[in-house]
């Protein structure tokens, strides 16, 4: 893989590299081509907008904002083909309350697709959450450097600043990933209510192995995306594709996600004792405590 000396792939929907006025306008303006709630971007900050859709890592773009998944809602087309049959009327709505039976939020589902009949009642729903990447490191610094000048600093070397963002699988997995589904996909699944998961394809990568089974026993559907680059009128652009849809039960994959893979024990026993060690060779405080008499 290519490595890139800086860590930006798209700032406000647009490729770093990109001139065109396009590109420039929603710079300037901090918009959000995505169909974010607004016309311009929230992330981070409302009026400090942190406008990084993707990063590179190892030459590839990551997607680390969950609004980069809206991308002409193509994950509601994949989604609702998984909740629902042919022919079904169906419309979405974002960021819905889930309340459990003592009326506490659960947390809010990203897309609830619903069907409805030909009087407008709904019938049938399926939640659709997003799971963009954490990143560790600093990703506002090159940001805000880039945005100074984005013309002279579109391939600025970043690779020898501290704290070089980086996507943070792990963290994206175990603090993120695994409570969505332990809470709300908890709900749901007592609800016989099936739910969709849109993710970066280099995330997916990184979850433990999923168990299959076919699309008709399926509680869960893995959509899975990547940023291909495309060329249109003459200007490059990454685009949203899906490459791929798994589909597995809803309690093996919570299981398999939640799980973590044990060490060995000698291994530990060994740190340890290496600890004892470092605290029995301490020496004693010198500090003097006087006694009464």
């Amino acid at each position: 893989m290519t490595k890139n000396i800086q860590p930006l792939a798209e700032v406000f929907g647009h490729l770093v590299e990109d001139r065109s006025p396009k590109a420039n306008r929603y710079r300037s303006g901090r918009l959000c081509p995505f169909n974010n709630k607004v016309p311009n971007c929230t992330k981070d900050k409302a009026k400090n907008p942190l406008g990084v859709c993707s990063i590179f890592h190892d030459g590839v773009p990551t997607i680390t904002c969950p609004i980069r998944f809206r991308e002409d809602w193509l994950i509601t087309d994949d989604a609702a083909s998984f909740f629902f049959g042919d022919g079904t009327a169906w419309s979405s709505l974002t960021e819905v309350r889930l309340n459990d039976a003592n009326g506490k939020s659960a947390g809010n589902i990203d897309v609830v697709l619903v069907a409805y009949d030909d009087n407008g009642n709904i019938f049938d729903f399926g939640a659709l959450e997003i799971q963009a990447v954490y990143i560790s490191g600093n990703v506002r610094d090159p940001f805000e450097y880039y945005m100074k000048n984005p013309k002279a600093h579109a391939q600025m070397d970043w690779s020898t600043q501290p704290n070089y963002p980086r996507p943070d699988y792990l963290s994206s997995s175990r603090k993120r990933l695994a409570p969505q589904l332990l809470y709300k996909g908890g709900i749901l699944h007592s609800w016989h209510k099936k739910t969709a998961v849109a993710l970066n394809k280099s995330f997916f990568e990184t979850l433990p192995p999923l168990k299959t089974v076919s699309k008709s026993k399926a509680d869960i559907s893995w959509l899975i995306y990547d940023l291909h680059l495309v060329k249109e009128e003459g200007q490059e652009r990454f685009t949203l594709t899906k490459t791929d849809e798994v589909f597995t039960e809803f309690e093996p994959a919570l299981i398999s996600i939640t799980t973590s893979s044990p060490g060995n024990i000698d291994d530990f026993i060994k740190l340890l004792q290496e600890k004892l060690d470092e605290q029995l060779e301490t020496p004693p405080n010198n500090k003097i405590i006087e006694k009464p008499f």
